[in-house]
């Protein structure tokens, strides 16, 4: 990073053969949309920047092609109200949720990356995942406990 800096655009590729398949996984975790998250990619080797992410409406499949259709559509749909109830989450609070349960990041990496205490990523996913599941079983129309 220091090289491209200092002017060495040539470096430039080998960060971005590097991280880029990382990137395009976390983004895609954070939007739910392929396009957007190239975008996403592109723009963070081209050091700009991006105040929101655009939430894309459809879900992602999640039922086995095994299964009966009448399960499958429940399935597809308790999926779309997963996505729907972590798009409704604070920034702060759906980033810690992905970094942990979609990118599998160890607590320590996810400190490091935040710039906080363990302990701090330890609450924080605590409150995003109790937050979570207050949405999706709001959506779903269920009382909360």
């Amino acid at each position: 990073m220091r090289q491209v800096r200092d002017g060495e655009v040539n470096r430039l590729e080998v960060l971005f053969d590097r991280h880029q398949r990382a990137l395009l996984h976390y983004f895609l975790h954070l939007t739910g949309n392929r396009a957007a998250s190239e975008d996403l990619v592109q723009e963070a080797f081209l050091g700009r920047r991006k105040n929101e992410v655009a939430w894309a409406a459809e879900a992602p499949e999640a039922a086995s092609p095994d299964a009966a259709p009448d399960r499958l559509m429940e399935e597809k749909q308790e999926t779309a109200l997963l996505r729907q109830a972590l798009a409704e989450l604070p920034p702060e609070k759906r980033e810690v949720l992905v970094m942990s349960r979609f990118l599998d990041l160890k607590y320590e990496e996810i400190a490091a990356a935040l710039q906080c205490e363990v302990g701090t990523v330890k609450v924080r996913v605590y409150r995003a995942l109790h937050e979570l599941g207050d949405r999706f079983f709001a959506l779903r129309g269920e009382p909360l406990s």
